[in-house]
């Protein structure tokens, strides 16, 4: 493992309340995790907490991100893709890098500079072995979770996800396990609660003259290329404006924007953005990665198509297209994003989407959730 250096080992000892965040970012993981933990750390900082954050997978753009937030970020020994790990085999294991125990004693090196007052983990590939490890360094454990598929040792639990019931966590979690469930929960930036009433009231009778495309930082399987050929099958107004959001870390960037300049219509590809959620709320529609940004569309009210991009995201883009907040589209089902992309959008035309509009809005996503995951923090006693 990295060590810290040595100004970063005494602020760590210096720290009263200190929360160690346990969670990865890479092509794989994707950006999600770290972003939402982020979100968290950021709104404990000004609660009074100091944040320190262990990963062995980092995407840099979200490492200078965390270290500019002001807490620290301790990167933990690499390892490798083809880990085996003990029985109960996780299906997400591989995400770790190493053994589960391998990666707890890792933790604990950060531990000796004292006492958590919360460990807070975010990771499909870690469970109730790796946090009975570090209940003796900590004073409470929180899990943020979206799957429901381990057993976990905590005193709080969080999953966002929209028709999360408690029968979900039933026998996996301790009984006196604290349980917030649902999109009211969900970790949002404050700028999404700051603009949710412009962007609603900016809603009424909405012509689709801009749409925003948004397949996350990376794009691995080059998903926005296929969006945009898509588009030109598309039935868009001759003044609808496009505007693609990238990673400067994605290989495609070169692809998407020469694809970008063969548009029919005005396409701008952004990179890095910082104002993602004023760029929502001016957006008509959206064509997005379902996720974790699926819950700040929600807040805006923004229209959406969600392409699931992997496994993990299926169960609350249907629970979403359930409602008929989105319309779900699924690269892997029986049709391709060519012929279910003009499809959706053909169903949009006339009233379709300020019908959307108002079923978005309402699946209770206000933008408060970290302010209400601290609250509830608070609240939970040391279990000691």
């Amino acid at each position: 493992m990295q060590d810290p250096g040595a100004q970063d080992r005494d602020f760590i000892c210096e720290m009263t309340q200190k929360i160690l965040f346990r969670a990865d970012a890479s092509a794989d993981i994707g950006a999600g995790h770290v972003m939402r933990c982020l979100t968290l750390a950021n709104t404990l900082k000004a609660n009074g907490y100091r944040c320190v954050f262990a990963a062995r997978f980092m995407l840099e753009s979200l490492g200078r991100l965390i270290e500019d937030a002001g807490h620290i970020l301790v990167r933990l020994d690499g390892g490798s893709e083809n880990v085996t790990d003990g029985e109960p085999v996780l299906s997400h294991a591989g995400w770790l890098g190493v053994a589960q125990e391998t990666d707890a004693d890792q933790c604990l090196l950060l531990s000796r500079s004292g006492q958590w007052s919360w460990v807070v983990v975010d990771h499909y590939a870690i469970d109730f072995r790796w946090e009975k490890r570090l209940r003796p360094f900590c004073d409470r454990l929180m899990v943020i979770d979206d799957l429901g598929d381990r057993v976990h040792d905590c005193d709080l639990l969080l999953d966002q996800n929209l028709g999360t019931g408690e029968q979900k966590y039933a026998g996996k979690v301790p009984a006196n396990c604290r349980l917030l469930l649902g999109p009211g929960y969900a970790l949002l930036r404050p700028e999404f609660a700051e603009l949710r009433d412009y962007s609603l009231a900016r809603r009424r009778k909405p012509r689709l003259q801009h749409l925003l495309i948004t397949m996350g930082g990376v794009d691995r399987n080059n998903v926005t290329s296929d969006i945009l050929e898509a588009l030109k099958r598309s039935p868009l107004s001759p003044s609808c404006q496009i505007t693609v959001v990238m990673s400067s870390q994605s290989q495609r960037l070169r692809g998407v924007r020469n694809l970008a300049r063969t548009m029919p219509w005005p396409a701008k590809v952004r990179v890095d953005v910082t104002d993602m959620a004023l760029l929502m709320a001016d957006s008509v529609l959206a064509i997005g990665a379902a996720g974790g940004s699926a819950w700040e569309r929600c807040c805006l009210g923004l229209p959406s198509l969600t392409v699931i991009l992997a496994d993990n995201q299926r169960q609350s883009a249907h629970a979403l297209s359930s409602r008929k907040a989105v319309i779900a589209l699924d690269p892997n089902g029986p049709e391709s994003l060519a012929e279910s992309l003009p499809k959706a959008l053909s169903a949009l035309m006339g009233d379709g989407l300020e019908a959307m509009v108002e079923r978005v809005s309402a699946v209770g996503t206000d933008g408060l959730g970290a302010v209400k995951v601290a609250s509830e923090m608070a609240g939970v006693p040391p279990a000691r």
